[in-house]
């Protein structure tokens, strides 16, 4: 393979592409010691030790410390792994290492987020919220239908509605059209905030 590409990637990375096809980032001071440079032939022999060496442990390693910081999806890892420049069979490698220990699920992930919001948010609100965060749509089904058992839309819209003091007798057009936006904001459908309200 040769080195056909020698990239300055933040402050004190070098993006090396080979064959213009794959690319991985090193420290400068490793490409020192490996003595890579642009136009240079690196053989699979210093490839698999690079990948086994530096690759592998430093993708597991920035996986592990991007969950530490806070819980995160699949899909938020692979996305911060890619901004790292790691190569995909890199990513998904760091990505079963840390579901070896479960470390990410991506269930778990959604039930946490429904519980957390599900008192202040809609269950279409929620469902477009982890749509976005990249959990597969039959996990947040689920995580949904275990929290929404009990609990009905219009109960969440009632508590909104006495939690900003809104009285349908009392109140003008414009207080009626600013609490309809708002509880549109929260997720609600229309029909269910206009019958309420």
């Amino acid at each position: 393979m040769i080195i056909t590409q020698m990239d300055s990637f933040g402050k004190d990375k070098l993006l090396i592409t080979l064959d213009e096809e794959i690319s991985f980032c090193l420290y400068q001071k490793e490409v020192h010691h490996l003595q890579l440079e642009p136009g240079a032939e690196l053989t699979d022999t210093l490839y698999q030790e690079i990948r086994k060496e530096i690759l592998i442990p430093r993708a597991r390693k920035r996986t592990m410390y991007l969950l530490e910081k806070m819980d995160r999806t699949e899909a938020q890892l692979r996305e911060k792994l890619r901004q790292g420049r790691y190569p995909e069979d890199i990513i998904e490698n760091a990505i079963a290492y840390v579901k070896g220990f479960h470390y990410v699920d991506d269930l778990r992930y959604a039930e946490s987020y429904v519980r957390c919001y599900s008192q202040s948010k809609s269950r279409r609100r929620l469902y477009q919220e982890l749509v976005g965060k990249g959990v597969p749509r039959d996990l947040i089904e689920q995580a949904l239908e275990e929290e929404y058992e009990t609990e009905d839309e219009s109960a969440k819209i009632v508590r909104w509605l006495e939690k900003k003091h809104y009285s349908a007798e009392e109140a003008d057009p414009k207080q009626r059209q600013r609490m309809y936006q708002f509880l549109l904001r929260k997720g609600f459908r229309s029909g269910d905030v206009l019958r309420l309200l």
